[in-house]
Formats: structure tokens, sequence, C-alpha cells
């Protein structure tokens, strides 16, 4: 496993979640090339859906912008080693 710490940069998730976003990411990282961003959010994003229903969206880079909406308690936005992990459940905009 990854010995560099996350950073988390904001979040609404519980703490529980956010720990397992993060676990999640420092395997993905163990598994795939760190450039391989698009692998690495598929990893991330089949174990959300799978633990928690499916939904979850996951983007994985060092540089990018984005607009959304997402449900309540299920945003991270943090850091890890060079990248930038962003993981939401998706919502509908009212």
């Amino acid at each position: 496993m990854l010995e560099g710490k996350g950073v988390i940069e904001d979040t609404d998730m519980p703490v529980k979640m956010q720990i397992q976003a993060m676990r999640w990411a420092s395997q993905a990282l163990d598994v795939y090339d760190v450039l391989d961003y698009r692998s690495i959010a598929a990893h991330i994003k089949k174990e959300f859906d799978k633990k928690y229903g499916g939904g979850w969206q996951c983007v994985v880079g060092s540089k990018f912008g984005c607009f959304f909406t997402h449900t309540k308690g299920t945003f991270i936005y943090f850091t890890l080693e060079t990248l930038n992990f962003l993981i939401f459940k998706g919502a509908t905009s009212t």
C-alpha cells in the first residue's frame, strides 16, 4: 500500500466513508499505473457501487474542473500522492 498520506480538501462524507475512499484510492494506485486515471477512477467507482449502491462518480487527475450536484453526505475531494480524487453520488437538481 502507498506510504503517502492523503489530504482531504473538502467533504461532507461520514468519517468511515472518507477512510474507505482513501483506502480504495490507495489500493487502485497499487494496482494501476499512476497515469492510468481512467482505470484508477473505475476501480474506486466499482468499489463504491458495490458497497453503497449504484450512482457513484469518480474523477481522478492532476488538473480538472467540474460542476455537479451530489447527494448530501456523499462528496469527498482529496489529494493522494500527486493525484486529486473527486468522488460523489449523483443527485437530481431541483
